[in-house]
Order: structure tokens, then sequence, then C-alpha cells
């Protein structure tokens, strides 16, 4: 029981530093163009963080992303041990990623602790190979969907106002944008918080296999507190903000206006809301910045620091295995005392 509670509260607390690490995603343009000051985007982003659990509850009806983060490693192969490795490893590379203002995905992140420390107890058999590969092809999908989703957005709006006065159309974007991040929140809430959700729910499935009677059979009997102390970590996380990455995102890709900051949200919430449909967990990070490189490279390919984004691309694909090896290392020693 006490490590069932540790893993809880190392979830929330995951959970936590995933808003914190991502609030950029939400609020980088924003905050670039000068809509909102930073601690007013952070507030904004939070709340809407909070209603996405709102939507998944009385709207779509299910929390499918969950469901999918629970089934990466096959049922009867979860310890309690496994899970604890996997969240610490994740927590880990989370914050050094947040130090060295790196926009890398803390869902690959907590999806790779969670296979590594489960390939280190058992081998390769633990995990459910179709759906890690499913989540992997993400890792290019996602921002390659948002970049082209806001290739085309950029150009329809650009033809729509061509002949608009310069600076109504700017202040109608600022506006907009407002909008546009709103929704981009709502996406990284839905998606992020139901992965954390899945992982608490893997360790109540695995309580019940060891036969405390706070476990539960399957994911269609989490309780509802689960949801709710999710969905509020991750939005008092993305009040705290994430400065280091909020400067990469927001300035360091490429220079951000505020109708292309809408068109970047804007596309990184149509991406989102479609891995919903589909409930795939991808990584937030990575759409928001393919489709801030898409209204870049609309302009002109310079325009895009190529050198930074392949430094990104390199972070992303490492991140499942450095987290999967980093796992295997905190298991090894969990596994002396567990």
């Amino acid at each position: 029981m006490t490590l069932l509670v540790i893993i809880i509260i190392l979830a929330l607390l995951f959970d936590y530093i995933n808003g914190f690490h991502d609030a950029a995603n939400s609020i980088a343009t924003i905050v670039s163009t000068k809509v909102l000051t930073p601690f007013k985007a952070v507030i904004w982003a939070a709340c809407f963080n909070f209603i996405a659990f709102f939507i998944a509850k009385y709207i779509i009806g299910d929390f499918g992303i969950a469901n999918t983060v629970s089934k990466t490693v096959y049922e009867h192969f979860i310890t309690l041990p496994i899970i604890f490795s996997g969240i610490v490893a994740a927590i880990i590379w989370n914050l050094a990623t947040w130090w060295l203002g790196i926009p890398s995905s803390s869902s690959h992140t907590l999806i790779g602790g969670f296979a590594g420390a489960a390939i280190a107890a058992t081998g390769f058999d633990a995990i459910h190979t179709g759906v890690i590969v499913k989540i992997a092809s993400f890792i290019i999908l996602a921002p390659l969907v948002g970049m082209v989703i806001a290739i085309l957005l950029t150009v329809l709006v650009y033809n729509i106002c061509r002949n608009a006065n310069p600076h109504k159309a700017n202040l109608w974007f600022r506006y907009l944008q407002l909008c546009s991040s709103a929704l981009f929140s709502i996406g990284h809430g839905l998606n992020d918080s139901q992965k954390v959700m899945g992982i608490i729910a893997a360790a109540l499935i695995a309580a019940h296999h060891n036969g405390l009677s706070i476990g539960i059979e399957s994911i269609k009997q989490l309780p509802n507190w689960v949801a709710y102390a999710c969905f509020s970590m991750i939005a008092l996380g993305t009040m705290s903000g994430g400065w280091k990455i909020v400067k990469t995102m927001g300035a360091r890709i490429t220079k951000v206006t505020p109708l292309e900051g809408v068109v970047a949200e804007t596309a990184g919430a149509i991406t989102l809301g479609m891995t919903e449909i589909f409930k795939i967990p991808v990584s937030t990070t990575h759409t928001i910045t393919g489709a801030i490189i898409g209204v870049g490279a609309t302009k002109r390919m310079s325009a895009v620091r190529w050198g930074l984004t392949t430094k990104l691309l390199w972070a992303w694909v490492l991140t499942i295995p450095v987290s999967a090896f980093m796992a295997t290392g905190v298991y090894a020693v969990v596994s002396l005392f567990a």
C-alpha cells in the first residue's frame, strides 16, 4: 500500500512538472507577440487545461488516451516497482530538459520510462509493441501534420486578408490569439493529463493483482478523483510556467507575429483534436513546434532556424530510448529493495 501511495504522489508530481515543462506550448506565441504578459498567459492557459476535463468527461464521454497509455505494458507484467521506476526516470529527464531549455516530450518520457522498467524486469515480451510503435511514429507524424496544417492555414489566411488594413488586421489577430491559445490549452489538457491517468490506472490494476482493496480490475473502474487530480495538477503546473522553454518556442525557432501565432496555435489544436479522436497519445511540444515551423516556412525557408530545429529533432528521437535506459538503471536499484 505504501508503494502505491508513493507512486500516485510521484505521478501527480510528474503531472505538475509536465504542466510546468509544457506551459511554453500554450503560451509561447501569445507571450512573444505581447498579447498577454507571462503571468496572465499562464493563468489563461491553466484555466483551459482544467476545462479540458469537463470536455473529456461530458462531451467526449471517455478517457481514451489514458486507456492507450495503460496498455503500453501487458497487464500481467505490470508491477508497482516497474511503474515506480518509470515515473522516477521520467521526472529526472523532464527536469533535465527543462533546465537545458529543450522542449522535449513529457509524454514520450513517461512512456519510455514505463516501457524501459518493464523490459528491465521481464524482457521485451512485457511491452505491447504495437502500442509503442504507434506512439513512437507520432514523434515524426505529429509535428509533420501540425506543420502541413499550419502552412495551409497561413496561405488561406493571407489570401483572405490580402486587402485588409494592416493595423486593423494585426489588432484583430491579437484578439484572436486569445481564442487560439485557449483551444490549444484545451488540447494540451486533454492529451497530457490522460497520460498520467493511464499510469495511475496501471498502478491500481497492479495493486488489484496484489490483493489490495484499493485496486481496480480495469481502467473502466478508475475512480473520479484520479481524473480530477490529474487535470488539476497539470493546470497548477502550467500556472508555474517554464520560461526557458518559452524563449525557445516563442522566438528562437522563428519570429512570430499575432497572425502567425493564431495560425500555429490553431493548427496545433486541430492536430491534437485529431489524435484525441483516434486515442493516440502525442506530444503537444512536437505538435506546436511543427506548427511554428510551418508558419515560418511560408515566409521563406531561411526564416526557420534549422540548426536549432535539428537539435530539437534529435532530442525528440532520443527521448524514449534515453528515458527507457534511465528507467532500467532505476529499476536495477529498486529491485534490490523491492
